[in-house]
C-alpha cells in the first residue's frame, strides 16, 4: 500500500536514518578534536544542518607553572607568587582566551597605566575572542600597581592580566 504524504516515516525506518547519521557525527567530533591539537585552542563549536557540536578539553590552570602563564617581563612576579604559595589577592584573571589590548584602538591611549586609580566596572582592556572585542571591568576599586600583559598578547582563560590594590 502506498504511503500518503502526511504518514510519519515508520520508527525503523526512523532508527535507519539515525545510524545513518551516526559515522558522519562521529567523524565530525573527531576532525574537531584534530583541530583542537592542531591550533592548541581550549574548545571549539560547530553547528551543520541542525546539528550543533561543541569539543572542549580540560585545561587546569593551576597545573601550569606560573612562568608559562605570564609574559617574560612578568617573570619575577610569577616567582615571587609561587613562593609565597599563591596570586596575589587583587590579580585580575583572564574570563576568557583571546588577544589583550591595551587601547580601545591602535596609536590611542591606554585604559589604564601602573598607578591609574580605577573604580569597580571601569574598563581595565580589551580581550578579542572570535572577532568580538569584549571590554574587562574592574572587579574592585583601587590602584593599579602592576599590568601583566602586553598589549597584542595572547591570553588564556584565568592568566593574570593586572594587579589593582
Amino acid at each position: 500500500m502506498a504511503r500518503q504524504p502526511q504518514d510519519k516515516p515508520s520508527a525503523s525506518a526512523e532508527k535507519a536514518q539515525d545510524a545513518s547519521k551516526m559515522p558522519n557525527e562521529r567523524e565530525l567530533v573527531r576532525e574537531l578534536a584534530a583541530l583542537l591539537d592542531e591550533t592548541n585552542l581550549s574548545e571549539i563549536e560547530i553547528e551543520r544542518a541542525g546539528l550543533r557540536v561543541r569539543v572542549a578539553r580540560n585545561i587546569s590552570i593551576a597545573a601550569m607553572p606560573a612562568t608559562q602563564v605570564l609574559s617574560a617581563t612578568a617573570a619575577p612576579v610569577a616567582a615571587a607568587a609561587s613562593a609565597e604559595g599563591g596570586r596575589h589577592a587583587g590579580t585580575v584573571p583572564s574570563p576568557m582566551v583571546g588577544t589583550a589590548y591595551m587601547a580601545a584602538e591602535p596609536g590611542a591611549k591606554p585604559f589604564i597605566d601602573v598607578g591609574s586609580k580605577v573604580k569597580a566596572g571601569d574598563t581595565l582592556l580589551i580581550i578579542e575572542a572570535m572577532k568580538t572585542m569584549n571590554q574587562i571591568p574592574s572587579p574592585r576599586t583601587g590602584t593599579v600597581t602592576q599590568i601583566l600583559v602586553e598589549d597584542g598578547q595572547p591570553v588564556e582563560f584565568g592568566e593574570p592580566l593586572v594587579v589593582i590594590e
